[in-house]
């Protein structure tokens, strides 16, 4: 087999391809997640070969497979939902274009429905007073993209079963950890210029890949794991501010590294975790669901989607065994696009030519941050069921959502 640095653009984006194992649906959103990630394992094979290692970094989707909102993560080629995977040994190696933020969503349990008033008025005290967590001063982020605070009903299974008759869930993440702080190097190269100098580059067909390895690698995974627990934290304080007093049912990242060599993408490891029930929100108009994760993915899964023959060439068969890992929402729907058709390459721009519902014309995006979009529905609990990675535990019926 040639070496990677001798392929085609052509050739290397097929290799990427055979590296990405789907799970999601057959909709517009879940086809660029799946060409644009090609681009972005294109430039990590390139890398890892030019590092000495096995170019065989791979991609498993969630059934909420879709697109990421985040401009420069799209640019850099992820797209959203599922788990990466670019070593099975603990290599000091990571790879930082995909923006590790810890977010993640905690569900708490409330033994009365709070008045919506009171918790409204709650809010406007938090964001006209300072709060700090070890000396950091908290930045909310329930205004931002999909970010929310949800309160809910329970089924009545989960009563009898000991579970408090209300829950709320609050997602959010570290923003204010994304530059450099007194507590460490910061998240995200393009904010934080200790990090942006810190990366070392390769420069690959598609554009560079920043990444970094042995101590700085260390340095960062552990300032990762400062800005995990602090999220969790921010989450649990946003809690007790609100609703005072709760009991904590979960409270999951859901986007961030896992360890040197795997990193979730809007997705929830089941196996290297605390919670055993893992909360899956889907449209604010349908209830959400606590979930128990199941080892996935199950060989009769592979067989069924074709994945053995391939997983085995590349050696990366043991990676879609122990996938473990569930989606976390219902992932961005694109409802007037059906698939990508090609992309086109225009002054080093990436031109996504897309089929649309009325197939009289065609949509060019390049730019996924503003496009239209709807979330998915109980289409993706019903194929978390189907492909065996997690059971329902529990149902909550939203009495109220707060996105102010």
């Amino acid at each position: 087999m040639k070496n990677i640095s001798d392929l085609s653009k052509e050739e290397l984006l097929g290799i990427a391809k055979n590296h990405y194992f789907s799970l999601g649906p057959n909709d517009g959103a879940a086809s660029l997640c799946k060409w644009n990630f090609a681009y972005g394992l294109s430039k990590i094979h390139y890398a890892q070969e030019k590092l000495g290692l096995k170019p065989n970094a791979t991609f498993i989707s969630t059934p909420d497979e879709t697109i990421t909102k985040n401009r420069e993560r799209w640019q850099a080629g992820y797209g959203y939902g599922g788990k990466l995977v670019w070593n099975d040994k603990p290599e000091h190696l990571i790879f930082i274009d995909a923006k590790p933020n810890a977010c993640g969503m905690l569900v708490g349990g409330l033994e009365e429905l709070p008045i919506y008033s009171d918790i409204v008025k709650r809010i406007n005290k938090m964001l006209s007073e300072d709060y700090y967590i070890d000396d950091i001063k908290i930045n909310w982020d329930f205004k931002k993209g999909n970010h929310f605070i949800d309160v809910f009903e329970l089924e009545k299974k989960a009563l009898i079963d000991g579970l408090p008759p209300y829950a709320f869930i609050i997602h959010g993440s570290a923003p204010e950890l994304r530059s450099e702080t007194t507590k460490g190097i910061g998240l995200y190269y393009d904010k934080s210029k200790t990090l942006k100098e810190m990366s070392k580059k390769v420069n690959t067909p598609f554009g560079p890949v920043f990444y970094l390895e042995n101590d700085d690698a260390k340095e960062y995974f552990n300032f990762f794991l400062y800005s995990k627990k602090f999220a969790a934290e921010k989450r649990k304080k946003a809690a007790e501010l609100l609703f005072e007093k709760y009991s904590i049912l979960s409270n999951p990242m859901h986007q961030g590294l896992i360890d040197y060599n795997e990193l979730l993408l809007g997705s929830q490891i089941i196996n290297k975790t605390e919670d055993k029930l893992f909360p899956i929100a889907l449209r604010s108009d349908l209830p959400a669901y606590l979930m128990v994760g199941k080892k996935s993915i199950d060989e009769s899964i592979i067989d069924q989607f074709g994945f053995e023959k391939r997983a085995k060439n590349y050696d990366i068969y043991e990676r879609l065994v122990n996938f473990n890992v569930l989606p976390h929402g219902g992932g961005y729907q694109i409802p007037h696009l059906t698939k990508v058709i090609k992309v086109e390459e225009i002054d080093n721009e990436r031109y996504f030519i897309c089929e649309q519902e009325n197939e009289d014309a065609i949509t060019i995006i390049t730019d996924v941050e503003d496009v239209q979009f709807i979330y998915r529905g109980k289409s993706v609990i019903n194929r978390t069921i189907e492909l065996g990675l997690g059971n329902i535990f529990y149902k909550m019926f939203p009495k109220y959502i707060l996105k102010i």
